[in-house]
């Protein structure tokens, strides 16, 4: 298959940048427009409840890359417009300043929208948090120490909470699970980040919905819980999971589903591949249908699609990572390898929750599918290849004894 001559990229995210910087990495030599609804060069989105909202970071750290080093890209880059639609049968997608730029080949990286709690739009005083400018808001009504209310107790959620609370802030963190981050690292590891925000003094209301948001003038003032009870508020973080932004896409004839729907080796039909957050396909090993919305495996996922694209749906490789995400909460350096929701098994095989030092292995059927470090970073890449290999469980750390059983 001959090389396309023209690529479009739609969004300028760490997945596209990474598609555009892989092509010309392999020598691609063609046209590649990256199109980005944001104003911003590509920038990290991690660091946005971490050390940009504490103001350890200012906002020229997040550029992934010095504009120097894009401009060396040779890119046709159109930033601050948005994708309307996608013409697959005509190859072109129409932009939101009334162009239309054609293509060969397209790439899917528009990445996830932050979900907000109905009927809060419009109403000043509830943030979430995944643009700049949402972290820029959000640092600056923190600095008045308010009475914030986190709705969701997720890695996001969480994070934040932490650092309001390093600033003096009075935060209370509404979780609908029994046990915040259970779902994701479960009971004994969410019971014990649970136990670690009490001691920082956040109030956690566990296994309750939020009914919605209390506001009066046009402005928050606190939160309705399904049991009837209000908790007072000057401000409101809704950290409730992202959807996939994929309304541009509606009547493209792409299959879109959780995500863009691709097969293994991130090819979509029709010209169209997807990377990043959006992209959702059937893992090699597993043949689950699997979206990750992780940076480490946005920027994997780019270079993948990118080196594929040039090989052509013929010769393209599936995509089989290990996904890779961390989080900083107060004094833990929480490290996940592989996938962990949705274990059958959680098994400590290094240190305790006691000590806040561990490793804790997660089985799938018969099988190591994830794996958790806090505060042993070193040690927890060991187990890496165990997930990799997707490791029989029974013989999956022999040298290591279990030290704190199993939980679910």
């Amino acid at each position: 298959m001959n090389a396309p001559a023209r690529v479009v990229v739609v969004g300028a995210s760490a997945a596209g940048l990474s598609v555009a910087e892989g092509l010309r990495r392999e020598g691609f030599t063609g046209r590649v427009t990256l199109i980005g609804e944001e104003e911003h060069l590509p920038y990290d989105r991690p660091p946005l409840s971490k050390q940009l909202l504490s103001g350890h970071w200012d906002a020229g750290r997040l550029l992934l890359r010095a504009p120097e080093a894009v401009e060396a890209l040779g890119l046709d880059l159109r930033l601050g417009v948005r994708t309307m639609a996608l013409d697959t049968r005509n190859r072109e997608v129409a932009l939101s300043d009334g162009t239309r730029v054609g293509y060969d080949t397209l790439v899917a990286a528009t990445g996830v929208a932050a979900r907000r709690l109905p009927g809060t739009e419009g109403v000043a005083g509830v943030h979430v948090l995944r643009t700049l400018e949402d972290a820029l808001a959000f640092r600056e009504v923190l600095r008045a120490k308010p009475r914030l209310v986190v709705v969701g107790s997720e890695f996001v959620g969480a994070e934040a909470a932490a650092v309001a609370r390093e600033l003096g802030a009075e935060v209370t963190m509404v979780s609908n699970a029994a046990v915040p981050l259970a779902d994701t690292l479960g009971h004994r590891l969410g019971t014990m980040l649970g136990r670690v925000h009490r001691e920082h003094g956040v109030r956690i209301e566990p296994g309750v919905l939020v009914e919605g948001v209390v506001s009066g003038g046009g402005r928050a003032s606190g939160v309705r819980l399904a049991d009837g009870r209000v908790l007072d508020a000057d401000a409101v973080l809704v950290g409730i999971g992202a959807r996939p932004n994929t309304a541009w896409l509606a009547g493209s004839g792409v299959p879109v589903g959780n995500g863009v729907e691709c097969d293994q080796t991130l090819y979509a039909g029709s010209g169209v591949w997807a990377a990043g957050d959006i992209a959702c396909w059937p893992h090699p090993r597993t043949g689950r249908p699997t979206r990750v919305e992780h940076r480490t495996n946005a920027a994997e996922q780019g270079l993948a699609v990118a080196r594929n694209i040039l090989a052509g749906p013929e010769a393209a490789r599936p995509f089989a990572p290990v996904p890779y995400v961390w989080s900083d909460q107060y004094d833990l350096k929480i490290q996940i390898h592989g996938t962990t929701r949705g274990a059958d098994e959680v098994r400590i095989v290094e240190g305790s929750p006691a000590d806040r030092r561990l490793i804790a292995l997660y089985r799938k059927d018969a099988q190591v599918c994830g794996v958790v470090g806090v505060n042993l970073p070193r040690a927890v890449r060991a187990y890496r290849t165990l997930v990799a290999e997707a490791a029989d469980w029974p013989g999956s750390a022999p040298a290591a004894a279990p030290t704190g059983g199993s939980t679910s």
